[in-house]
């Protein structure tokens, strides 16, 4: 929700999308959320800058092997740092700006599976990304269709990073919303 207050276009757009493919009429539905590819691509590109761990799950080297001319001796642990191969411009354009657009539709994708991996990759890949991919489109569909939201303040929301095993922010979101049409009409104001 804070890298769509800092990009209040990034939010209509997302905005536009539901009401035109979902409508104005009733709440994104699980069945909707495969439809909206721009929401879709947001979620895509909250989780490239802010993944929920930074560091993949560790592993063992089964056997030696190199990668990029690193040598892995058998039995070593192996981390990925996600947070870092998400944030490198050497692999992203202008890789530390919010811009949904770069996961839409008919663009390049196929170099992107290795590149964007915030549940990690392969058969060791978190069993609950297909879940949580769900319950963010849902929730986040909702949240646009349900409230107008605002920044309490001109000034962009501040998305540094504190310290830990999720890297949570530092200052915790504070928003203005008032209930949408819809939002009215199913929380009963």
């Amino acid at each position: 929700m804070s890298n769509l207050l800092n990009n209040p276009h990034v939010l209509e757009k997302a905005r536009a999308e539901l009401d035109k493919l979902v409508g104005q009429e009733k709440l994104v539905e699980e069945a909707d959320v495969a439809k909206l590819p721009y929401l879709q691509s947001i979620i895509s590109e909250t989780l490239r800058l802010y993944p929920a761990a930074p560091l993949l799950v560790p592993h063992s080297a089964s056997e030696i092997c190199s990668i990029e001319g690193y040598e892995i001796p058998k039995d070593a642990i192996v981390m990925v740092n996600a947070w870092a191969i998400q944030r490198d411009p050497n692999l992203w354009d202008d890789a530390l700006s919010f811009k949904p657009e770069r996961f839409e539709e008919g663009k390049e994708m196929s170099d992107q599976i290795y590149k964007l991996m915030p549940f990690g990759l392969g058969r060791r890949a978190c069993p609950g990304m297909v879940l949580a991919q769900h319950v963010l489109g849902l929730t986040l569909g909702a949240l646009i269709q349900c409230f107008e939201w605002e920044r309490v303040s001109e000034k962009k929301i501040d998305m540094t990073e504190g310290q830990g095993l999720t890297m949570p922010k530092v200052q915790p979101l504070e928003a203005m919303c008032k209930a949408s049409q819809l939002g009215k009409k199913l929380l009963c104001f």
